[in-house]
């Protein structure tokens, strides 16, 4: 992989992770309703997760969805039903004076095992190894794993921190319902490029 090439794909996972998507709206929403500091696992545990996805796409799971494409419909099927739950439970959640009894950020081993039933972290990983490593040696697959991870905790970090900013108008609880009720149908509305419902 030439430094061109390295460059392209380096901006690739930069922008795939950076932009909104399931991961950075349930951020944003951590970082309102728990803080930055207690979002920090969630945020290390999206790295973790995504990087291992990558990996295994490329060394085998590209070629079994190949194979079994029903299996791809499977996932997605999965996929939409746990993110309706996720926005469920955002909308839900409590006001934030009682988060601290009512609920419990992502650890990390919840924030990587959602990366498998995650759709945005699915095309961002099978997007990333058919373009930048076609050949699916190891060392290319290698390499777009590393992209990820090495871009990924400073770009997703930006929306925790977003919402940390809104935390302090969050203390009325009206508001602070509104935010996750809004937070929960972007959630929902962040299938529709994904899966490309409806299209």
């Amino acid at each position: 992989m030439n430094f061109s090439t390295l460059a392209a794909l380096l901006g690739f996972a930069l922008v795939t992770t950076a932009t909104p998507g399931p991961n950075n709206l349930m951020l944003m929403a951590s970082g309102a309703n728990f803080g930055f500091r207690r979002t920090v696992p969630h945020m290390i545990g999206i790295v973790g997760g995504l990087t291992v996805l990558t990996l295994m796409a490329g060394v085998g799971l590209m070629a079994l969805f190949d194979a079994f494409p029903l299996l791809r419909n499977v996932l997605e099927v999965i996929s939409i039903g746990y993110l309706l739950w996720l926005a469920w439970k955002i909308a839900t959640a409590a006001p934030l004076k009682d988060t601290a009894t009512g609920g419990q950020p992502m650890t990390f081993w919840q924030a990587a095992a959602f990366q498998w039933v995650n759709p945005k972290a699915w095309a961002m990983g099978l997007s990333a190894i058919t373009l930048y490593a076609p050949d699916r040696s190891l060392l290319s697959i290698a390499l777009v794993a590393s992209a990820f991870a090495l871009v990924c905790f400073p770009a997703i970090s930006i929306w925790a921190w977003l919402g940390t900013v809104v935390r302090h108008w969050l203390s009325s609880a009206r508001r602070h319902r509104a935010f996750n009720i809004a937070m929960a149908v972007l959630l929902v509305a962040s299938l529709y490029p994904v899966l490309g419902i409806g299209g």
